[in-house]
Parts: C-alpha cells; sequence; structure tokens
C-alpha cells in the first residue's frame, strides 16, 4: 500500500511538473515584449494622443477594437506593426505618414503590455487645478473689438494645444490662444460672449471675446482626458452652469458658467445595457436643451443616456435611458425635440425624445455611424431627414424624423447614398443650403482622404460631385497624407470652410469654398495653423444650426 501510494505520488508530480513545464512555454511563447521604461512612457504618450479615444485608456475598446494583452499578444508584433502603419477598413487611419517606423515599432510592442490605470480626479484635484484668471466683474461691459463675433470660428490647432479665433468676414486671425491637447469641440455661452473649449488632456479653457483681443478668462483640468463640454442654455440659466464630461476619470462635472469654478462632481461607473459593470463608462458627448433645464449626457461604454436636470443640483435628478453600446457623438433633428446619437460599435442610431424623456427608437445603420452633430433637411419624397455618415461604410444613411406627416418613414434608414469612400468623420449641411457635403478623412486610401462629396439635396438622383480639396489648397508635395476633414459654414449660410489636416511639420491650411458655385473662394494660409481640425462658427454652434 505504502509502496502504491508512493508510486501514484511520484506520478502524479511528474505529471504536475510537465504541465508546469507546457504552462511556463506557453506562457513565454504568450509573452509581451521587453520594453525598458523609458520606451513605455515615450508609447504611453503616444497611445494618448493618438490610439485613447478610440480604444480606452484600459483598452478595452469601443469605437476600436479591445487591445487588451489577451488579444494583441495573439497577433504579435509583426502583424500589428502592419495594422497600425496601413489602417483598417473599419474606420482606423494609416499612421505610416503620422508616426514613425520606429515609433510604429515601440507602439505594436506597447499595446501587448498590461494597461496601467490612470490616477483619480476628484474635487480636490480640480480645485488645485482651478484658475480664475479675470474675475467677472473685472471683464468688459461690452465688445472691445469691432469684430463681428457671430462670424467668428474657433479652429482646433491639435498637435499645438491651442485655438485659432477666425474673423470670418476678413479671413484673419482674430487673435490664438493656449489651449489643452487636441481641443475636441468648442461650445458657446448661450449669450454668445463666452466659447467654451476641451482639451483631450481634460483642460477646459473659457474664452471671452468681448475683450480686443480674445482672452482666456478662467480655466480648470476636469481629469486626465476629455472630449465634452456644454452650457445652461434653457430660459433663466443663461451662462449660469456649464458641464463637462471626461474620459478619465469617467465623470461629468458642473461648474460656474463665467468662473468655471467646479461644483458637483458625478461619476459614470456602473453597469452597461447588457447588465455588465463597465470600469470605464466614457462621458463621449453632451448637448444642451433649449425647452428645459437639461443636459443630455452620452455615456459610451455603458449605452446609458442621462438626462440631467440643472434646475437643483444640490438636489441632482437625472433619468437614465437604456439605448445601445457605444455611444459616440450626435445632435438634434429639425425640431430640437428628438437628440439623435450614433451607437457606433453596435451600429446603431439611438432616438431620444426629451419631452417625454424616454427612448424613441433604435435605427440599425451600416458599419460605424460617425456624424459630429449629423445633418438635417427635407428629402424630396421622404420629407425631414437627419443623416450621418459611417467610419466603416462608404454610405451616408438619412433616418426619417417626422412622426407627424411623414410616420411611416420616422425612426428608419429611409435612403442610403453612396460616399465616395468609408472612413468619413462628418456631414454637414445649412438650411439656407441645398447641398450636403461629407468628407472622408480616415479612408487610407490618400486621394479619397483628401476628396468631399457634394450631394444636391433638392435631387439625390443626381450622383455627387467629388472634389479634392487638398489640391484646391495649394500645398507643397510632401508624404503625409493631406486629410481634409470637417465642414463648417459660415453664420450666412453661404460658406463651407473645410481644414487640411497635414503632418505636425507639414504646412496645413483653410479651404472656403463657396457653397452655391462650389468653387474655391480663398484660401487660409498662416505658419500659424499647425494641423487644423474642427471649426466651429459662433453663431451655428451657439443656436444649434445643422
Amino acid at each position: 500500500m505504502k509502496r502504491s501510494y508512493i508510486t501514484k505520488s511520484l506520478i502524479a508530480l511528474a505529471v504536475a511538473s510537465a504541465f508546469s513545464g507546457v504552462v511556463q512555454a506557453a506562457a513565454k511563447e504568450e509573452a509581451a515584449p521587453a520594453m525598458t521604461a523609458e520606451q513605455k512612457a515615450k508609447a504611453s504618450q503616444i497611445y494618448f494622443e493618438r490610439c485613447a479615444g478610440c480604444h480606452g485608456i484600459l483598452r478595452k475598446g469601443a469605437t476600436g477594437k479591445n487591445l487588451e494583452p489577451v488579444n494583441t499578444i495573439k497577433l504579435g508584433s509583426k502583424r500589428l506593426d502592419k495594422i497600425i502603419s496601413l489602417g483598417t477598413d473599419g474606420g482606423m487611419v494609416n499612421f505610416d505618414d503620422i508616426l514613425t517606423k520606429d515609433e510604429i515599432a515601440l507602439m505594436a510592442n506597447y499595446i501587448q503590455q498590461t494597461p496601467d490605470a490612470p490616477p483619480e480626479w476628484g474635487m480636490k484635484e480640480m480645485m488645485n487645478s482651478w484658475k480664475l484668471v479675470i474675475k467677472p466683474e473685472d471683464r468688459p461691459k461690452k465688445p472691445m473689438s469691432k469684430i463681428n463675433l457671430d462670424n467668428v470660428f474657433s479652429v482646433t490647432l491639435r498637435d499645438t494645444g491651442e485655438v485659432a479665433l477666425i474673423d470670418g468676414d476678413t479671413k484673419q486671425i482674430w487673435g490664438i490662444v493656449k489651449t489643452g491637447y487636441a481641443v475636441h469641440i468648442s461650445r458657446l455661452s448661450a449669450s454668445g460672449r463666452y466659447v467654451f473649449v476641451i482639451g483631450r488632456d481634460g483642460k477646459l479653457d473659457l474664452i471671452d471675446m468681448w475683450f480686443e483681443k480674445p482672452t482666456i478668462v478662467a480655466t480648470l483640468k476636469i481629469g486626465i482626458e476629455a472630449r465634452s463640454v456644454d452650457t445652461s442654455k434653457f430660459k433663466g440659466y443663461e451662462d449660469k452652469y456649464a458641464i463637462a464630461g471626461a474620459y478619465w476619470p469617467p465623470q461629468y462635472v458642473i461648474t460656474e458658467g463665467d468662473t468655471l469654478k467646479p461644483l458637483k462632481i458625478v461619476s459614470t461607473r456602473g453597469m452597461t445595457v447588457d447588465g455588465d459593470y463597465h470600469p470605464e463608462p466614457r462621458v463621449a458627448s453632451i448637448v444642451s436643451s433649449e425647452d428645459k433645464p437639461e443636459w443630455v449626457v452620452n455615456v459610451k461604454e455603458t449605452g446609458m443616456i442621462q438626462l440631467v436636470d440643472y434646475s437643483d443640483i444640490k438636489n441632482l435628478k437625472t433619468t437614465t435611458i437604456e439605448s445601445a453600446k457605444f455611444l459616440h457623438d450626435g445632435g438634434w433633428d429639425s425640431t430640437k425635440r428628438y437628440f439623435l446619437v450614433a451607437a457606433n460599435a453596435s451600429n446603431k442610431v439611438a432616438v431620444v425624445d426629451t419631452h417625454t424623456g424616454k427612448l424613441a427608437a433604435l435605427v440599425d445603420t451600416k458599419p460605424k455611424p460617425h456624424p459630429g452633430r449629423g445633418a438635417n433637411f427635407v428629402h424630396p419624397t421622404f420629407g425631414p431627414v437627419w443623416a450621418t455618415s459611417h467610419l466603416g461604410a462608404d454610405v451616408i444613411s438619412l433616418i426619417g424624423t417626422d412622426l407627424e406627416k411623414h410616420p411611416a418613414n420616422a425612426w428608419k434608414v429611409v435612403a442610403e447614398l453612396k460616399n465616395h469612400g468609408a472612413g468619413s468623420l462628418f456631414v454637414k449641411t445649412h438650411p439656407k443650403s441645398r447641398n450636403l457635403w461629407v468628407d472622408a478623412p480616415l479612408n487610407p486610401e490618400p486621394e479619397l482622404a483628401e476628396s468631399v462629396s457634394v450631394y444636391d439635396i433638392t435631387d439625390l438622383n443626381k450622383a455627387p460631385e467629388v472634389i479634392n480639396i487638398a489640391k484646391l489648397a495649394g500645398l507643397p508635395a510632401s508624404k503625409a497624407v493631406k486629410r481634409v476633414v470637417h465642414a463648417e459654414y459660415n453664420a450666412a449660410g453661404d460658406e463651407v470652410w473645410y481644414s487640411i489636416w497635414a503632418g505636425k511639420t507639414e504646412p496645413s491650411a483653410i479651404v472656403v469654398m463657396d457653397d452655391k458655385t462650389r468653387k474655391l473662394k480663398t484660401v487660409i494660409k498662416d505658419p500659424r495653423l499647425i494641423t487644423p481640425t474642427g471649426k466651429f462658427n459662433v453663431h451655428n454652434t451657439q443656436y444649434d444650426v445643422y
């Protein structure tokens, strides 16, 4: 018995040892590439600047794929290097003209490492970051310049951490202010006096346009990474509050509207629409209602849409609406009753009835809708529609929005227009225009990324006109793709402005097109216009004109 027991024990030990060897060999084979602390630090910065927006700080994925080691190690460095270099048909841009070969190799190794969680950012950290540069009582009592403020454009200079305020009448740079890194959006106060800009690094700046030159009067860092901001627009609350949403930590903060002093922080961590806990539900976009004291807050990873009542922020009331993952950006329909937001990785658009506080519909679309604010116009056949383009498909989806006169078309994709390529970020039209402008800056083909499609919305049977906007800019030849991005109309609705988003060391420009003739009107060039991207006209942003 004793000998038999010993024999069995030895066999068990031998099997265990052999199994352990297999596990160790497998672990060695599946291990992430070795990296120095210096390499990790450099790669971490690149990841924050170029990758985190789509893939998440914790790399759990959203618009982009999950990049946790369990997935990336299987692909290996060579395969990852190729994907990063060439991009994908699903909307990921090619980085071979943005990063060097060494940087791409570095990133291929880095995304196989276990991600580190950044620190939290609470009220103590916010208060320490808050700077009231100029008190409200010390600011001008009326506009001090002769600039037509209605037609000023707030233009993001992505890689310099600045915003250029451009006079839309003269096409001259009125002023450049230092902001957070890669400002994602600019939003206007209800009065039209203040521009709120938020950088991807979480820095929120308040720009007062009543000075002789645009002047930052307050700043606040709301977190490590951020994308969204808006203001209180309901009657009686004009300029009283602002709200800013963070990617990390996943939360939003309500501040004083004219000082940015933080008043209340609300976490968005919680359960997804599938009933699973998510540690990083980022605040993707926020819009402000004019019909009630309410913000629409879209939480990306959970698929939850929150209607936040700011009439009593001490006793904050929030309505949570289940929709679909992964919420991104969206805009109002023409009546401003319904809010439409892309759940882009779910290939859906969620529709919220803000009057009833309920989900009106989930509309199935082609892969990865990416509307920006979208575009509203009256279709000759289907009546009022809202349009979105797509990262993952070469179409523009038209969704019916008129429940009263066209109920059979409401909350359905009633038509799809053929775009010149996938990888589109923005569609744009204007109430005074008969054109719909669509870009494709993330398309891996340079010719497509540099061009736009223009549709006649009064006769959509006509083929769109495809215009290479980048060539019209007259910039010197370079290896970098001159990506044409983000159409914005002027206040009068007769000009369309496009950014030429070239490399950090390459000349860039803003191309101004005549909307009626679709011909070049002017090119704004200046050495200070480094990687211009988003442009926000004061009038159109203040009144949600799209």
